[in-house]
């Protein structure tokens, strides 16, 4: 038998175990309930939100038919991934198709196993089943490569493949996105241990000598123990042992995370390491004991572990929101959708040895419901979470979905309503449903607040905001910073000043208040996609002159817009506000460095360069602190 026959029966063999009939079969009547699939997740985006298509949710998955043809065949290689305990590797693609077009495409499925048996149960809503009801998680178009692929019909692709505990297959459709008809698909290929402990992320625990490790494995409690080996880099080390959790499809609450956006997250632990000393570096890896005996290790990571709070030394903070994720081979559905995520990732990796801690805050990978974007989010960021504590925010895209307690009645989470954000990594929240939480890092104070959730006066946030505030002893932490992921300050953006405002509405109403009343600093949000710093302000009034050099009593707090992380970025509005000191529409972050109690320099770094675009100091003693400000001092007598 000819080797190009052969290879086609192959894959037919492969694909009878994937459909129970191998015909052309045409689908009719999906239209309309894959709109209704749509509007109910993530196409009935708020309008004003500029964020752009999920790229995975262009595919009319539903609809796919299949009809392998005889003359296609589609290989890959290598067919076992990760023999040396990598979790990343590139795949070679190799296809002909005697009939090509501009819209044919590559489709990555993981599982591989993709058949209708693995359907949810709103496919009742359908005359028939579908044959595909899994999205893909990620795709190439045929010709991506290869220039002349419409003239020969033969191309070849590379795909960067990470390990996401199930094995993988790779088929060729033609029709383009909205029609999708299977002509080729491989034979399954996997990792060598595709259940390996993967991608940690380092955060703070609720204590300032704790760290937390959290990662994700495809080993449950029943088959194997987690646990972290760690301690100080180069003496003997002590194990402590992982919680476990994950989540259902039942868990979420619409489509597409219910639906074709659906993924098994495999199994998220958690190990607290406790009784940490200040400043210390430690050595870890995380584990899986078998009923064997025998343990399945990580490679090793290290981290330095946190001043203690109020401790004079160099403390250095990178804050920024709305990073999103991006693929290194460039699969050409994530061009246009996170733009300069991988440049902000890059630049914060090559400046590793410059800063001590991190904040995301909100809008992470913008899986908006396509669950496996989880995990390649955590593998991208992996080389600064495993090393610093990243610590994040609860933002849109993570927790809003109509019906769901989110403040905002909007489909922005695709129907994951937080779950993923609050399993995948840990904050050092009461109720991680309830995604608000304080933290500290030597002198610095930080108030993570939920804009997803009522912020308002009289709320259960709001008694929070005021509590994290006032709990602060400034004279040990001098650095108070407030942020949150939507804008409750000030933003010049275009369509926040279109509604009649430069802030999400009621946002700063209800807290500025407390910013003055508690002296805050700094206000971070992300949200908008720029970057912009205010003059200290209260009550829409610039309280100090300066620009780059504040002494003695500042009067009010600075509003920072940070929220250039990689999604496409977000116009300013052509109205002059007086309040705007500085404004880039560009990818950056900001970095914060306290020198000591009484110095502190902020730097806002544009991704591409990692140079210093604007910036400002603040010098201060302590009775700066207590100085009274307009609303911000306590009623005084004159008792005696």
């Amino acid at each position: 038998m000819p080797k190009q026959e052969m290879t086609t029966m192959k894959n037919l063999s492969f694909f009878l175990l994937l459909v129970s009939a191998i015909f052309v079969h045409t689908v009719s009547g999906h239209d309309s309930f894959y709109s209704r699939l749509l509007n109910n997740g993530i196409e009935n985006h708020r309008p004003h939100v500029p964020i752009g298509e999920q790229p995975l949710a262009k595919i009319a998955i539903h609809k796919a038919v299949i009809a392998l043809h005889k003359s296609a065949y589609i290989h890959a290689n290598p067919f076992i991934l990760g023999s040396k305990g990598e979790d990343t590797e590139w795949v070679n693609i190799k296809f002909e198709y005697p009939e090509p077009t501009n819209d044919d495409w590559v489709g990555v499925f993981s599982p591989a196993k993709f058949n209708a048996s693995d359907c949810y149960p709103e496919t009742g809503n359908w005359p028939e089943a579908p044959y595909i009801c899994t999205a893909p998680i990620k795709y190439k178009f045929a010709n991506h490569s290869t220039a002349d692929y419409v003239n020969t019909g033969k191309a070849t692709l590379s795909f960067q493949i990470i390990n996401q505990r199930a094995d993988f297959s790779f088929a060729l459709f033609t029709g383009g996105l909205e029609n999708p008809k299977l002509v080729a698909v491989t034979n399954p290929i996997s990792f060598a241990n595709p259940k390996a402990p993967l991608y940690p992320r380092l955060a703070h625990g609720k204590a300032w000598d704790e760290m937390t490790v959290t990662w994700t494995s495809g080993y449950n409690i029943d088959e194997a123990t987690p646990l972290v080996e760690w301690g100080w880099k180069g003496h003997i080390k002590k194990l402590s042992p992982a919680g476990t959790l994950t989540f259902t499809r039942g868990s979420m609450c619409g489509a597409p995370a219910r639906t074709v956006g659906w993924r098994d997250p495999g199994f998220i632990h958690t190990s607290f390491l406790k009784d940490l000393w200040p400043n210390t570096i430690y050595e870890y890896r995380m584990g899986h004991m078998l009923k064997n005996g025998s343990t399945i290790w990580s490679k090793s990571y290290s981290f330095k572990s946190s001043p203690y709070p109020g401790q004079d030394s160099l403390q250095r903070v990178i804050i920024f929101g709305d990073m999103g994720k991006a693929e290194r081979d460039g699969s050409n559905e994530y061009s246009s959708y996170q733009p300069g995520s991988l440049i902000t990732t890059d630049q914060l990796i090559k400046d590793l040895d410059n800063y001590d801690i991190v904040f995301h805050i909100g809008d992470l990978p913008y899986a908006n419901g396509f669950l496996s974007q989880w995990d390649q989010f955590t593998k991208q960021v992996e080389p600064i979470s495993s090393v610093k504590p990243y610590m994040i925010a609860s933002g849109n895209h993570e927790r809003d979905y109509p019906n769901t307690g989110s403040f905002y009645n909007t489909p922005d989470s695709g129907g994951e309503c937080g779950v993923p954000a609050e399993t995948m990594y840990y904050v050092p929240a009461e109720n991680r449903a309830k995604f608000w939480y304080s933290t500290d890092y030597g002198m610095f104070h930080f108030c993570i607040a939920d804009s997803e959730h009522d912020w308002r006066e009289g709320s259960e946030q709001y008694a929070w905001i005021e509590k994290c505030l006032a709990s602060v002893d400034r004279n040990k932490q001098p650095w108070l910073i407030f942020s949150a992921h939507r804008v409750l300050g000030y933003s010049s953006n275009d369509w926040l000043a279109n509604e009649g405002a430069f802030e999400e509405p009621m946002g700063r109403a209800h807290l500025q208040k407390l910013w003055q009343k508690y002296k805050v600093d700094i206000a971070f949000y992300g949200h908008v996609h720029n970057y912009e710093r205010s003059c200290p302000i209260y009550q829409n009034q610039c309280v100090n002159s300066e620009i780059s050099h504040y002494s003695g009593t500042v009067n009010g707090t600075i509003h920072v817009v940070v929220g250039g992380g990689g999604s496409h970025l977000s116009e300013f509005t052509k109205i002059n506000t007086f309040w705007s000191l500085y404004k880039d529409h560009d990818w950056g972050f900001v970095k914060l460095t306290a020198f000591n109690h009484s110095s502190l320099l902020f730097e806002y770094k544009k991704s591409a360069d990692g140079e210093v675009y604007d910036s400002f100091t603040i010098s201060r003693e302590y009775r700066d602190v207590l100085a009274c400000v307009h609303d911000g001092c306590e009623a005084t007598t004159l008792a005696t």
